[in-house]
């Protein structure tokens, strides 16, 4: 498997932003109140994750290391805005059901962590695939979410009525059931990978990194590295 692929399978599958590593749950629980919603919202990401993630790979060697934090901000809030000014141009409604949470993805922590702990120590491929994969495993996440719950609460599919509305659960399509459909999803994933023979990490965090004996993910460990840096 060369790096390029292996950067898209590790996003879909092997650390899967919302299902494996658990990161961005506030749009994640937030926003999936329906399918258009949840693909909006991992696609906007995306977008923004993959872009930063080249730009920030071309000036890995530019960017003064006591600064590289600040200096990524700047990067991933300047895509964001071009994003957000498309989406207000061409997906006015879209953007309107995202609201506030497409400025917020300036502090998503997935793409700060994946500025940080890939695309400022890789090359601009890798780094571009390592964007497309994890925006990929956030979309498939975001979009498994909004599926169940409109299925569930409302009888939808994008609006498209396919069980009768006396059979829905409207509860989940309120912000409690986001928890609920998330749970039973994180619970099926961990299901399949034991019968694959995987099991789920197990990892109990300590309070200083430094010290830590766990075998955490690089991204976790040069995370939180960064943010005790700045």
């Amino acid at each position: 498997m060369n790096s390029c692929t292996e950067r898209i399978y590790n996003g879909l599958v092997k650390e899967n932003p919302t299902f494996v590593m658990m990161l961005g749950m506030c749009p994640t629980l937030a926003v999936t109140s329906s399918l258009q919603n949840g693909f909006g919202m991992g696609m906007t990401t995306m977008v923004v994750l993959t872009a930063s993630n080249a730009i920030i790979s071309l000036l890995r060697n530019i960017i003064p290391d006591k600064v590289r934090m600040p200096a990524f901000i700047v990067i991933v809030a300047s895509f964001v805005t071009i994003v957000q000014f498309m989406l207000e141009a061409y997906l006015p409604a879209l953007n309107a059901s995202l609201g506030i949470y497409i400025p917020l993805i300036v502090v998503n922590c997935i793409i700060l962590g994946r500025a940080e702990a890939y695309a400022s120590k890789n090359k601009v491929l890798p780094s571009i695939f390592d964007g497309i994969g994890m925006g990929l495993g956030f979309t498939f996440g975001l979009s498994s979410l909004g599926f169940f719950r409109e299925l569930i609460g409302s009888g939808t599919i994008l609006s498209h009525r396919v069980i009768p509305d006396e059979y829905c659960v409207k509860m989940i399509g309120l912000a409690p059931g986001a928890f609920f459909v998330l749970a039973a999803l994180v619970a099926v994933q961990n299901k399949l990978r034991i019968s694959k023979g995987k099991k789920p990490k197990e990892i109990k965090c300590c309070a200083d990194c430094s010290l830590c004996t766990n075998e955490c993910d690089e991204l976790g460990k040069d995370f939180s590295d960064a943010v005790k840096n700045t």
